[in-house]
């Protein structure tokens, strides 16, 4: 069933959709339009500098109809890359992981389980920890529906050769839960919205939130009460209203989270109990990083960033010098095209993009959402 947002329903949702992950329209199509045959990345939007990059992306997948809308990724104990398919764009089909194992074989590992009141789930950023345990953060509230505002949950999966044996709540209540990571025992969490917390300038204020790998059934309230929110920003961008989503470590132990609306990392600092000392914009240059979506980083403490309304992926080096590495027009994605990027990781050697391709507005290079469904890839070092 095709669903469009029309202006008259859009300003009846405009307090969910200031949720979604993109904030824009968002274009849900029907299995007519996904089958149709797809546009070639060539687009009035493409800037003539975008030749002179150090990189153009490469087709690493094709995705099957059961993953329309690629999102977070994680590396599984034996080395095979899970990724998080949400499906937004097909309701049609349950949110679930992918296997792709490193000679290239893909496959559906398992439909990630639903919340009961909604009767659907929203996986988006994924962790393994090292007992192998998978936490995703179902971000229930980025649809829209009313039924799912404040729902969102950290999710814990544990595995028994290979099959789900047990899904753990950690937390529940969530507006927003985005990107996450695992670190000494703790998981932290982006919420890319929190809209009950206000700031005197009206701006958006979103969140990190840490929580214990053994916790069970935290309630969020996405208050300042909360006892596990441990840092706040501000989007100061009023015309893209998104906040606090990818999110990477350091070796040395800091805390590197993306800003999407500013196109700003910031660089959190916490002591020895885990208490954050400073929280300050680290990385900004909206020539080179319009959003932050996705974020992993390298061997070498490069920072690589998924820039989501610019169809780019751009690479920080440790003293935070922003370059953008490849970036494409609107296209489908068959050629290796940034088909909007949604995250990347670092994996076999490379990096690996998803392509989200679905959110469309005046800021995107996106506009709309087609057939293929795909991954592409970026080399770790420039070729001489």
């Amino acid at each position: 069933m095709r669903t469009e947002l029309t202006d008259s329903n859009y300003k009846y949702k405009h307090l969910y959709y200031l949720i979604m992950k993109k904030y824009y329209l968002l274009s849900l199509v029907t299995a007519s339009l996904i089958g149709a045959t797809c546009i070639q990345c060539t687009s009035p939007k493409q800037k003539s500098g975008e030749n002179s990059l150090p990189q153009k992306s490469e087709l690493f997948a094709t995705l099957p109809d059961c993953c329309p809308t690629p999102d977070g990724m994680a590396v599984a104990p034996n080395g095979d890359l899970i990724l998080a398919c949400p499906n937004f764009a097909d309701i049609t089909q349950p949110a679930c992981l992918m296997r792709i194992t490193k000679d290239g074989k893909i496959t559906k590992w398992l439909d990630v389980p639903v919340l009961e009141e909604t009767g659907w789930a929203s996986p988006m950023g994924i962790a393994f920890n090292e007992e192998g345990d998978l936490f995703i953060c179902d971000n229930q509230g980025w649809s829209g529906a009313e039924k799912a505002k404040n729902k969102g949950r950290v999710l814990c999966l544990k595995f028994d050769n290979g099959q789900l044996k047990e899904t753990i709540t950690v937390a529940s209540g969530m507006e927003h839960p985005n990107g996450l990571r695992i670190r000494n025992g703790k998981l932290y969490v982006t919420q890319s919205s929190l809209s009950q917390i206000k700031d005197p300038s009206g701006l958006l204020v979103s969140g990190v939130y840490c929580f214990d790998m053994n916790d069970r059934d935290v309630v969020v309230t996405n208050t300042s009460e909360d006892k596990n929110l441990i840092t706040t920003v501000i989007t100061k961008n009023p015309e893209v209203q998104y906040g606090l989503d990818g999110i990477v470590f350091n070796e040395a132990g800091d805390l590197f989270v993306g800003n999407f609306g500013d196109g700003a990392v910031h660089r959190i600092k916490m002591d020895a109990e885990g208490k954050v000392v400073s929280n300050d914009v680290w990385a900004q240059d909206t020539t080179q990083l319009r959003t932050t979506d996705g974020m992993c980083i390298d061997d070498k403490g490069n920072i690589w960033v998924a820039d989501f309304s610019a169809n780019a992926v751009a690479r920080i080096d440790k003293d935070g010098k922003i370059q953008r590495i490849a970036q494409s027009p609107d296209c489908d994605g068959s050629d290796g095209g940034l088909d909007q990027p949604g995250e990347p990781i670092v994996w076999n050697g490379q990096v690996i993009v998803s392509c989200f391709d679905l959110v469309t507005g005046p800021d995107k290079v996106n506009t709309k959402h087609d057939k293929p469904f795909t991954l592409a890839k970026l080399s770790l070092e420039e070729k001489e």
